[in-house]
């Protein structure tokens, strides 16, 4: 299996004749509700082999079954932000598209973009039950649902997927801390020609420094998860709020320079690149481009999340490693069971309804039909016998290269298939991150700043973060001077405002809820 989104993540069917008597509660509004035409929905990266088949088989049962078709605009990862803004500003007809905060979602809720799915999930009883009611509660903004959540676990956490082969060729077994991690990379770099140690690609920016909880380089985030970053849409600057917080009533954010933590961290990425442990030419590396060469056998570990997908790569990877194996390193320092991160619980993707162009029944429709096993599958894993055979109830066998942004449409965490040959490592990793209660909800846990106020700012700002801030967290400048052209530019594209607008903001936030 070759699925390449987590993020980064990222419908089994045997004809439309069934269909109808599998949905749970009957058929939903359908016909009655006058539904027709084709949900368009804008989804990120490239159609899969085998779509057309795949779509066809969905179409014929969605058009027996709620009167309308489905189909995909697929647009390249690099331009997918800027797309899909432009064609919501634009008024574009659509139904849905893929959003989350680290993409324009809440700059386009502010701006009116996005229709209002407050209650509309009561309508459709096959998704209200897929979504649990605690995701629904974190993803809601002052009560308001902008988007079904897209998750396939509770706590999401970004770490390390490594080569354990090599681990284990050079007497590492399980790496568990950040000094034999580090030890692991310059051994790679020593040992094993032609291989780069740990890849990055262009979009692996503030994730490598700054906690959410953890930056991935960010040892001492390593040692304590209790902090996440926030920020303006649209601005690119992340700040840090004051871990006491929560008993001061004083939230006091800081931007992200100005934590010891991160700085320690953009000078181990630094001398990582110096040094030759990441790759020389980032900027030039999509994410694509970094899966490709890991599975090629040239990277020796990259980004991976606790979606339970980076088992995938070993498909690919043993073709040119056949005796290749993977482990996942996950950034706490300290056994699963001794650690408990902070989260937010806000879903790294949503699924939003243009308010401008879209038909909120017909979307909702799709999301519910979306959530129905056999359904899901078909979408998302291809066709059976084609694309996929099963290995159990929750589990398959990739048999062809289909790979469907599923993060992006029809996640739900109680429908997802896991590989099965997913490691014993992201067994362990993948299970913990099912949980709740393996994690503890971050005091500004569904805090949305609103960057109204500040909009000319937050606009000039992300072109220092562009200019100033990415070569530092890609390592391709020397900290100390780069921190200071990064400062003074802040300082000239209205920090003070920001960083005033952030904390009048966040401070209304806590007084809210005493």
């Amino acid at each position: 299996m070759t699925r390449n989104f987590s993020r980064r993540h990222f419908l089994a069917l045997s004809g439309a004749a069934g269909l109808g008597a599998t949905l749970a509660g009957g058929m939903p509004q359908a016909f009655a509700a006058g539904l027709s035409g084709t949900s368009l929905t804008l989804l990120p990266s490239q159609a899969p082999s085998n779509w057309k088949a795949v779509l066809d088989k969905a179409n014929a049962a969605l058009l027996a079954e709620h009167g309308f078709t489905l189909d995909a605009q697929f647009i390249n990862w690099s331009n997918y932000g800027q797309q899909s803004l432009l064609k919501f500003t634009a008024g574009a007809s659509f139904d849905t598209a893929l959003q989350a905060l680290w993409l324009n979602m809440a700059q386009l809720q502010q701006s009116g973009s996005l229709a209002d799915l407050t209650g509309e999930l009561d309508k459709w009883p096959n998704l209200k039950a897929q979504i649990a009611p605690k995701l629904i509660e974190a993803n809601s903004w002052n009560g308001k649902l902008w988007g079904i959540p897209q998750v396939n676990s509770a706590g999401r956490v970004q770490h390390f997927s490594i080569r354990q082969d090599l681990a284990e060729k050079h007497g590492f077994g399980e790496i568990r801390d950040f000094d034999t991690l580090e030890r692991y990379f310059y051994t790679i770099k020593e040992k094993e020609d032609g291989v780069t140690p740990f890849g990055i690609g262009a979009n692996s920016t503030w994730v490598l420094a700054v906690p959410t909880p953890t930056g991935m380089f960010n040892q001492q985030s390593w040692e304590d998860p209790t902090r996440m970053q926030y920020l303006f849409a649209g601005s690119g600057l992340r700040f840090l709020l004051a871990k006491d917080a929560a008993t001061t009533g004083s939230s006091k954010p800081i931007p992200f320079w100005e934590d010891d933590g991160v700085v320690a961290a953009l000078r181990k990425i630094r001398k990582y690149h110096e040094d030759g442990i990441i790759n020389a030419d980032p900027f030039n590396s999509d994410s694509a481009t970094i899966q490709s060469q890991f599975q090629a056998g040239r990277i020796a570990s990259i980004w991976s999340m606790t979606d339970g997908l980076a088992s995938n790569q070993l498909v690919g990877l043993r073709k040119a490693v056949p005796t290749a194996s993977l482990a996942q390193v996950v950034p706490f320092g300290k056994p699963l069971s001794e650690v408990k991160p902070v989260q937010t619980f806000q879903a790294d993707n949503m699924v939003v309804v243009n308010a401008n162009g879209g038909d909120v029944d017909r979307a909702l429709a799709l999301q519910d039909w979306l959530s129905v096993k056999q359904n899901h599958d078909l979408i998302e894993y291809g066709i059976e016998g084609t694309d996929w055979e099963a290995a159990g109830d929750d589990s398959l066998n990739q048999l062809s290269q289909y790979a469907f942004p599923g993060y992006a449409l029809l996640w739900r965490s109680a429908l997802e298939r896991r590989s099965s040959f997913m490691t014993e490592s992201e067994k362990a990793v993948f299970d913990w991150a099912q949980d709740y209660d393996n994690f503890a909800t971050d005091t500004f846990a569904s805090f949305i700043p609103d960057v109204s106020a500040v909009k000319q700012e937050a606009a000039q700002m992300n072109n220092v973060i562009i200019q100033h801030a990415n070569p530092l967290f890609h390592g391709l400048a020397d900290v100390d001077a780069q921190l200071d052209k990064l400062k003074s530019a802040a300082d000239a594209a209205g920090l003070n405002m920001l960083q005033a607008e952030m904390e009048k903001q966040a401070d209304a936030y806590l007084k809210a809820r005493g």
